[in-house]
C-alpha cells in the first residue's frame, strides 16, 4: 500500500506541474488580452460584456451541480475499475447535457431577453449590442454545457498534459482575439461576442475528438439507462442548491450592483474578478491535480489517506495563494495601473476584498467540497449549506436599499462562507470520520500565523517608500522571501520540512 500511496502522490506532483506550466503561460496571456480588450471596448462595453456574461452564467445554477454528479460519478468508477459502468455514466452525461442545452437556450431568450431589455441598466444606444452579445453568450455557454463530460473524463483519467496543451490552445486563440479587436473598424462589442462563440466551438471539437479517439471507454454511444439518470439527477437535484446558492451571491449580486450603481462599476467589478480568476487559477491547478485521487480514495474506503489529501489540499493551496495575495493587497493600485494604465475607479478595492472571499470560499472550502461529492450524500448536506449560503444576496438587496456602499457585499460574503465553512466540517464529519478538531488544528492554526505574518512583515517598506515601481519589486521581493521562511519554519511538520530538505538536496546534486 505504501508503494501505491507513492505513485499517487508522484502522479499528483507530475499533474500539478504540467497544470502549473498551462497556468503560467494562459495566466500572463490571459491579463494581457484583458488589457487589451478593456482599452479597445472602452469602460462602458467591458461593463455591458461583463454584466452580460454573468447573466447567462446564473444559468450554471443548473448546469453546475450535473458537472459535479458526472465527475464524481466517472471517477468513482475509474477507482472501481468498471469499463463497461465508465462508459455508460459518460455517454448518460452526454446526453443529459445535450437535453440540458435546449432546455438553457429556450430559458435564457425568454428570461434573459426579458430581463436585459426591461430590468437592467444599459444605456439606450447599446440595447442593440447588448442583445447581440446575449445571443452569442448563450450559445458558448450551451455548448459548454455538452463539453462538460469531455472535459470532466481527462480530469477523472489524470490526463493533465491535455488538459494544459487545449488550456494553452484556449488563450493563444483569445490572444488573436485580442489583435482583431484592436484593429477591427465595425461594432467592436458584437464582434468580441462572435469570437469568443468561435473559440468555444473551437475547443468543442478538440475536446471531443481526443475524447473518443485516444480515452478508453469515453467513446459516445447512445445508451439509455434510467436508473443511471435517477441517481445522477437525484445527485445533481441535491447538489443545485448549492450552486443556487454560489450563482445567487456571486451572479446575482453582479445583477444588483448594475441596478443600483450601473455598468462603470460592473466594470471596476469586472477587472477586479479577471485578477481574482487569475488567483484561483493558480492556486486551482494544485486541487485539480489532487481532487481525483481524495474521490478514488474514498471509493477505495481509505479514509486516513483521504483526510490526509483534504488537509494537504487546503493547507497548501493556502501557501500558494499568500505568495501573490500580500503584494496584490498591498500593491493592488499600482499593479493595475501596470496592467490597464487606466483601471476603472474601485477596481482596487474590489480585488482586496474579493481576494478575501476567495481564501474563506475557495481555498478552504474546496477539499471538503470535493470529499462531500465524493461520499455521495448530498440532501442534508446541501440543503444545511444552501439556508447559510443564500443570506448574501438578500442582505446585500436590503443593503443596497438603505444606501450601503458597493464594497458591503464583499463584507457580507465573508462573513456569511466562513460560517459556511465550519457548517460544511460539521455535516461532513460523519461520512470519513474525523474529528473537527483534528482538521482546524492540521489546517487553519497552522496557517493563521503564517498568514498573520505573511501580511504584516512586508509593511515596513508600504510606510517607509511611496508609491512606485521601485516599492512594488521590493515589496515582492521582500514578500516572497519571508513568505518561504514563514511556511517552512513554522507552515510545515516535520516530516514535511525532512522531506524539503531532501528535494532541495537532491536538486542541488543534480545541478
Amino acid at each position: 500500500m505504501t508503494m501505491e500511496y507513492q505513485s499517487n502522490n508522484r502522479r499528483i506532483v507530475k499533474n500539478t506541474l504540467l497544470l502549473y506550466m498551462r497556468m503560467m503561460f494562459t495566466m500572463g496571456i490571459s491579463l494581457f488580452t484583458s488589457r487589451v480588450i478593456l482599452n479597445a471596448l472602452g469602460v462602458e462595453d467591458y461593463g455591458i460584456y461583463n454584466v452580460i456574461g454573468g447573466l447567462v452564467t446564473m444559468f450554471t445554477v443548473i448546469s453546475g451541480s450535473l458537472s459535479n454528479a458526472i465527475s464524481r460519478f466517472l471517477t468513482i468508477e475509474i477507482g472501481l475499475n468498471n469499463p463497461q459502468r465508465i462508459n455508460k455514466v459518460f455517454s448518460t452525461g452526454v446526453n443529459v447535457h445535450i437535453v440540458l442545452a435546449f432546455i438553457v437556450l429556450l430559458l435564457g431568450e425568454l428570461v434573459g431577453g426579458w430581463f436585459l431589455n426591461s430590468q437592467m441598466s444599459i444605456p439606450s444606444e447599446r440595447i442593440y449590442a447588448a442583445n447581440w452579445v446575449l445571443q452569442f453568450s448563450l450559445l458558448s455557454f450551451c455548448i459548454n454545457l455538452i463539453n462538460v463530460p469531455y472535459n470532466a473524463a481527462i480530469i477523472a483519467y489524470e490526463k493533465m498534459n491535455v488538459f494544459a496543451y487545449i488550456g494553452i490552445a484556449e488563450v493563444i486563440m483569445k490572444l488573436v482575439i485580442a489583435y482583431l479587436i484592436y484593429i477591427a473598424l465595425f461594432d467592436k462589442l458584437i464582434y468580441y461576442s462572435f469570437l469568443m462563440f468561435f473559440v468555444t466551438i473551437i475547443l468543442r471539437l478538440i475536446y471531443g475528438w481526443y475524447c473518443n479517439h485516444k480515452i478508453q471507454n469515453c467513446c459516445y454511444t447512445f445508451v439509455y439507462d434510467s436508473i443511471l439518470i435517477k441517481e445522477m439527477s437525484s445527485f445533481a437535484g441535491w447538489g443545485m442548491l448549492g450552486t443556487s446558492a454560489y450563482m445567487l451571491n456571486t451572479q446575482g449580486v453582479n445583477m444588483l450592483i448594475n441596478i443600483y450603481f450601473g455598468v462603470i462599476v460592473n466594470a471596476a467589478r469586472g477587472v477586479a474578478v479577471q485578477v481574482d480568476a487569475a488567483i484561483k487559477q493558480f492556486v486551482n491547478s494544485f486541487t485539480t491535480a489532487i481532487n481525483p485521487q481524495i474521490t478514488k480514495s474514498y471509493a477505495k474506503g481509505d479514509y486516513d489517506y483521504m483526510l490526509s489529501l483534504m488537509c494537504s489540499s487546503a493547507k497548501f493551496s493556502s501557501y500558494l495563494m499568500l505568495f501573490l495575495a500580500v503584494p496584490l493587497v498591498w500593491e493592488s493600485d499600482m499593479v493595475l495601473t501596470l496592467w490597464l494604465k487606466k483601471p476603472p475607479a474601485g477596481s482596487s478595492v474590489f480585488l482586496r476584498l474579493l481576494l478575501l472571499c476567495t481564501f474563506v470560499d475557495n481555498i478552504l472550502a474546496n477539499p471538503l467540497i470535493t470529499a462531500q461529492l465524493a461520499t455521495g450524500y448530498m440532501k442534508k448536506y446541501q440543503i444545511s449549506v444552501t439556508i447559510v449560503g443564500c443570506l448574501v444576496f438578500p442582505l446585500t438587496w436590503i443593503a443596497y436599499s438603505f444606501g450601503a456602499p458597493v464594497e458591503t457585499t464583499y463584507y457580507l460574503y465573508a462573513i456569511v462562507y466562513f460560517v459556511l465553512l465550519f457548517v460544511r466540517l460539521y455535516l461532513i464529519r460523519h461520512y470519513i470520520g474525523f474529528r473537527i478538531g483534528e482538521y482546524i488544528n492540521r489546517v487553519l492554526i497552522k496557517i493563521l500565523p503564517v498568514y498573520i505574518l505573511g501580511f504584516t512583515l512586508p509593511l515596513p517598506i508600504i510606510f517607509a517608500l511611496n508609491p512606485s515601481l521601485i516599492r512594488l519589486i521590493i515589496t515582492v521581493l521582500t514578500s516572497l522571501i519571508c513568505s518561504c521562511l514563514i511556511i517552512f519554519t513554522i507552515g510545515l511538520t516535520c516530516k514535511e520540512r525532512t522531506l524539503v530538505k531532501y528535494k532541495l538536496m537532491t536538486i542541488k546534486k543534480q545541478l
